[in-house]
Formats: C-alpha cells, sequence, structure tokens
C-alpha cells in the first residue's frame, strides 16, 4: 500500500562510492517524499546507477547511511526487500519462459500483492501471455520487467534507466504507465539521462555530475533559476561567426557552438531576435535556420556544466 504522503520515504546522507581510479559518488545527500515522482538526473557515468544500487541494497556505500521506510539494510533487509520493487538498467529475463510464467515466478518471492494475470494487464502484455520472453520486442520486454517490480506491491518503487534504448512510441507508453502508478499514490525513484523524461515525469529532481548533485528542485524551479526563459538555435553559411559580438546582444545569457550550430540563451525573445538578425547581417553572414523553444532541464544542465546530459 503506499505512504502517507507527509513521510520522507527516502533519506540519503554523505554517501560516498569509490572504485579503482574513480569516485562514482562523492558525498550525496537526497530526500524522497512520499507519493512523489523524484529524478535522479545526470550524463552517463554522472555516478546515478550506483546511487541507486546502494539504495537498492545491490551495493554498500563507502560512507554514508540510507534510510528507506525509517528501515536499514544492514538490519531491516528481509523487511526491505518486501517493500520496494526494483527495475534494473538491464534486465536479464529467461528466455524460455513465457511472460506469465515470468510474472508468477517474481510474485512467488513476495508474501502478498497482486496476482500475475492481473500485473500482466497494468502492463498491456495480457495479449503475450503465452509469448516467449525472447520473442517480445525491446518495449515489450521493458514493460514486462517494470510488471516484475510491482508483483510485491512496492510502496517505493526504484527504475532506473527505464526507457533507454526504446524507440520515441515505446518510451511515450512507459511514461504513461509510470503515470498512472504516481496516481495510484505510489512513491517512484527515477534515474535518467533524458532531461525532458524528468520533465514530463517527475515532481523533484536532483541534477549528478562527478559524482555529485550539483543542482536540486523542482524542473520549473531549476529552468527558473538559471534567468533563461527562451533558447535560439541558428546556423548560418560560412564559419566565421563572431560569438563575442553575439554574447552582447540585448538579452543573451549564453551563446556556444554545438553540433554545427550556434545556441543561444535569452531572457526576451522579442528583444533578441531581431538583435540577433541585425549582428548576423553586420557580420556578412546568411542565415540558413533558425529554431525558438522554451528553456529545459537540458539547459540547465549545460549552464551547470557547460555540456550536454548525453556527451560522454
Amino acid at each position: 500500500m503506499p505512504s502517507p504522503a507527509d513521510r520522507t520515504v527516502l533519506a540519503v546522507r554523505g554517501l560516498k562510492k569509490s572504485f579503482p581510479g574513480v569516485q562514482a559518488v562523492a558525498g550525496v545527500d537526497l530526500d524522497v517524499s512520499a507519493g512523489e515522482c523524484f529524478g535522479l538526473l545526470g550524463p552517463n557515468g554522472a555516478g546515478k546507477t550506483t546511487t541507486i544500487e546502494i539504495c537498492e541494497g545491490l551495493n554498500t556505500a563507502d560512507e554514508g547511511e540510507v534510510e528507506i521506510l525509517g528501515l536499514l539494510w544492514k538490519r531491516d533487509e528481509a523487511a526491505l526487500r518486501e517493500r520496494l520493487g526494483i527495475q534494473l538498467q538491464e534486465t536479464q529475463l529467461a528466455d524460455k519462459l513465457t511472460v506469465l510464467e515470468t510474472l508468477e515466478l517474481f510474485r512467488s518471492f513476495f508474501r502478498q500483492g497482486p496476482a500475475a494475470a492481473e500485473v500482466m494487464r497494468l502492463v498491456a502484455l495480457e495479449d503475450k501471455q503465452t509469448a516467449r520472453v525472447r520473442t517480445l520486442s525491446g518495449g515489450q520486454k521493458q514493460r514486462l520487467a517494470l510488471a516484475c517490480a510491482l508483483v510485491g506491491d512496492p510502496e517505493l518503487l526504484f527504475l532506473d534507466e527505464p526507457t533507454t534504448g526504446l524507440d520515441p512510441q515505446a518510451r511515450r507508453q512507459l511514461w504513461d504507465l509510470i503515470d498512472e502508478f504516481k496516481r495510484a499514490g505510489r512513491t517512484i525513484v527515477l534515474t535518467t539521462h533524458y532531461m525532458e523524461e524528468a520533465e514530463r515525469l517527475c515532481e523533484r529532481v536532483a541534477i549528478m555530475d562527478h559524482g555529485r548533485v550539483i543542482a536540486r528542485g523542482t524542473p520549473r524551479e531549476l529552468i527558473a533559476s538559471i534567468g533563461v526563459e527562451h533558447v535560439i538555435e541558428w546556423s548560418t553559411e560560412g564559419t566565421a561567426l563572431d560569438l563575442a559580438a553575439i554574447s552582447r546582444l540585448p538579452g543573451v545569457r549564453d551563446v556556444r557552438m554545438g553540433n554545427g550550430a550556434a545556441l543561444m540563451q535569452v531572457t526576451h525573445l522579442h528583444e533578441a531576435v531581431p538583435a540577433l538578425l541585425a549582428e548576423l547581417d553586420r557580420q556578412g553572414l546568411a542565415l540558413t535556420e533558425l529554431r525558438t523553444r522554451s528553456a529545459t532541464l537540458e539547459d540547465v544542465f549545460v549552464a551547470l556544466t557547460g555540456r550536454h546530459s548525453r556527451d560522454d
């Protein structure tokens, strides 16, 4: 059953973890409240998976403490296993079992929870109940992995990069399922390097980079914190672009090159676009492409780190 809404269900304090030659987690503090979807964001290698594996009891910390539902792994492992649902970044299921057999197997690990057939309907796999796992598509396997995490009726659900490798349609199907679990009052901790996914699903997020939390808050708060309302992306003929002159235009907070285009963060679109066009004309450059959009969490990450969340 879901926890009361005023409870902190996950508290992480001073978490550190090192591997040979690298400190994966460098002093992380987190608080997750009951009934929210909390996002742990960042690029590959930021320390997200190591952090969540420690929270899941799959890894041990060098320093720090993790308290879940008022319990500790070193003291309450059996009780915690009954109350958590875990979807790993890569879930290896038995290829020769059917969908229904897989769910019945996982359901047998818990004392209570919905029937396997009920969970199968929840993730829209009832028409695949007799299909063997090896025949499922990538999206269907992800939905099955999510179903396996739900058969114990968990109070806290960990989802580690649940949509990585999925096509856009399968990703949105999984988003709809997560929305449904949120409406049922479940608490979810989600790791992702897709910033748009976090904006779509999460009430609050923490952005990690190099093993540390570099920002936290609601998506709206984090976007507002960089003082940018809009982003302008454009391309020109030729390469002799004077970025320094463009950076001095009214309302420009940042301008940089990336993937063959220029990207400019601005406060007032109606001032910045005419000023940009005039400056490009002054530099003798012909505009070949121009796009505008509202600022996103991806822009927060760029502002904080100088690189994109999916950069290696």
